[in-house]
């Protein structure tokens, strides 16, 4: 018990869970090659004279929109993450980073501006002196903003 730190905030989940392969739909998400992806298409083949029948996955990384491919017998589990989904309001941009703000008035400042398109749209827009809202994905430990919106 000597061993045990309960000075730090994790609770000791796990950020992926067991999924069993044959269970796993279009749209959703498995972890490939150790990054979280979203299924976009997946392809069952018949049992072999010797084997079990098979999975093809084919998903995209939810972060890089990298393709990843995997095949896994259907008996067999696979790691789906725990993906959250939160709504921020940028404050302001400063030094490649985001001042976010959520509904209880709790500000960040971890995030860095998204690369590309979506990067150059949220400081044109704050700028600007509009007012934007952002979407956070967390999964695995990371977070990145994947859209943006005006508010009215």
């Amino acid at each position: 018990m000597a061993d045990e730190d309960f000075n730090t905030g994790h609770s000791g989940a796990s950020t992926t869970y067991p999924v069993q392969c044959s269970t796993l739909r279009k749209n959703g998400f498995v972890m490939i090659k150790d990054r979280p992806c979203k299924i976009v298409e997946m392809s069952t083949s018949k049992t072999g004279k010797h084997g079990h029948a098979k999975v093809h996955l084919v998903g995209l990384d939810l972060f890089t929109q990298k393709k990843c491919e995997d095949l896994c017998p259907s008996t067999h589990n696979l790691d789906v993450p725990h993906v959250n989904r939160k709504e921020f309001e940028v404050v302001c941009v400063v030094d490649g980073f985001l001042t976010l703000m959520d509904d209880n008035g709790d500000t960040r400042e971890d995030l860095k501006v998204p690369e590309g398109k979506l990067g150059d749209e949220i400081e044109e827009r704050v700028d600007a002196g509009e007012s934007v809202r952002v979407t956070v994905l967390e999964a695995i430990g990371e977070e990145h903003v994947i859209s943006c919106k005006n508010t009215k």
